[in-house]
């Protein structure tokens, strides 16, 4: 679509203040505690997940004004909002009951064969094992399995700041390259592998084993620089997994889960088969746990202004990509997804003809290997963000804490991605 040349300059600004407002999540918080009379309103602009979807509407009203009611309906029409309503999707069944208890099974069965102690096995597992998977079950399931399992067995009974600040950091960056042994699970390769007709064989021999290193390496040195207070922690079953849940219901969910992978670009078919699930839910109540249907639809909230700030960016971001070599792209890329969402620079780099495939390669190695710097870099990050920032000092992950934490992880990836050869 295109807009009024003010309207792109207006666009970007909003751009520019909603990601300024994702940093500054505390200074709400803060004014929430201070300033009673609209508390409410202040703890709900303290929200990360609040931040894009407050600023996206801030947008759509301007657009409104700007260029009329029509141009505003037409713009929200044209946006793909697949993305958001598969995260939230993905979430709120990876998160029940019978898939978090198979997922424990599953880990604690591995964890024996580990040459590591309990719960260093568990902990390095949930970083390495867990972020790898992400590439059959999709990266919003990764997250939300780790980052539950991460929050039950480890966050709850009182980490250190900083371990918990590194913890969220690998899992974030290790979740961003994991996905990427395949060509379905990574938002940034999905955006790409249709039209550059990348599929699994060509994502393994030139992201996934490289991948799949980084993954181990930052698991490994996490694990190592926490030896002694990882150590100590006692490993109890979580009250919401102690009572077993049938074979059978765990399948049917995993089922559910399949399903709505394999239609993951049809919101009609797989929103269906959620309300299906709904059902089943309901139906064995007593096999779950509260559905996390309030966290999803926060995250949904986030992603979706996302793509509506996100769409409009094309304009200054398209001829910046084009102007750079593949060395200096990569790099670029990395670093730009600090400040903007890693899909949405592949899906800008698709849109450009003739791309070499050096440049491809760079384009989509750049955006994995940032996806962990901050919230707004990778789509399953608010899922991580929302399921453990309560175990967090008042509450909120400081985005400078989470920043500094994941630069080393992340210089590991670089360095996967940038110096290893393809096959």
């Amino acid at each position: 679509m295109n807009i009024p040349f003010v309207m792109q300059w207006i666009s970007a600004a909003v751009f520019a203040i909603a990601v300024l407002h994702t940093f500054s999540t505390k200074f709400f918080q803060r004014l929430a505690h201070t300033q009673s009379t609209h508390a409410g309103l202040w703890h709900l602009l303290g929200e990360v997940e609040v931040a894009f979807g407050f600023w996206a509407l801030v947008l759509i009203i301007t657009l409104f004004f700007v260029s009329g009611a029509e141009a505003a309906a037409h713009y929200i029409d044209t946006c793909n909002f697949s993305e958001p309503l598969f995260v939230f999707v993905m979430m709120v069944i990876a998160a029940t009951r019978p898939v978090l208890q198979c997922a424990t099974h599953a880990i604690a069965w591995l964890a024996r064969w580990m040459p590591l102690p309990t719960p260093l096995d568990f902990y390095f597992l949930l970083l390495a094992l867990v972020p790898i998977l992400g590439s059959l079950m999709t990266e919003p399931a990764a997250m939300t399995l780790a980052a539950l399992l991460l929050r039950d067995k480890f966050f709850a009974v009182g980490l250190s700041t900083r371990c918990k600040y590194v913890t969220l950091a690998v899992l974030l960056v290790n979740i961003s390259i994991g996905g990427t042994l395949t060509a379905f699970a990574a938002p940034p390769v999905l955006m790409v592998a249709r039209v550059w007709q990348w599929d699994t064989t060509f994502m393994l021999t030139h992201f996934g084993w490289k991948a799949a290193i980084a993954v181990g390496i930052n698991a490994l040195l996490a694990t190592i620089f926490f030896y002694k207070e990882i150590r100590a922690i006692s490993i109890t079953r979580a009250a919401s997994l102690a009572v077993p849940v049938p074979v059978v219901l765990m399948m049917v969910h995993l089922l559910f889960l399949t399903g709505v992978v394999i239609f993951s670009h049809h919101p009609a078919i797989f929103l269906g088969l959620f309300l299906f699930f709904l059902g089943i839910a309901q139906a064995y109540e007593h096999h779950q746990n509260r559905l996390i249907l309030r966290e999803g639809l926060l995250v949904a909230f986030f992603l979706a202004g996302l793509v509506v700030l996100g769409g409009q960016q094309t304009w200054w971001l398209q001829p910046l990509f084009t102007r750079m070599s593949s060395d200096t792209l990569f790099f670029a890329t990395t670093a730009m997804t600090a400040i903007t969402d890693n899909a949405a620079l592949t899906y800008l780099g698709a849109q450009v003809q003739g791309l070499s495939a050096a440049f491809q390669y760079a384009l989509v190695a750049g955006a994995v290997t940032g996806g962990g710097l901050t919230v707004i870099a990778n789509a399953p990050n608010p899922a991580g963000f929302a399921i453990l920032r309560d175990y967090f000092t008042d509450q909120s992950i400081h985005p400078l804490g989470l920043f500094l934490a994941a630069l080393l992880p992340t210089f590991i990836a670089l360095l996967a991605f940038g110096w290893l050869p393809n096959f």
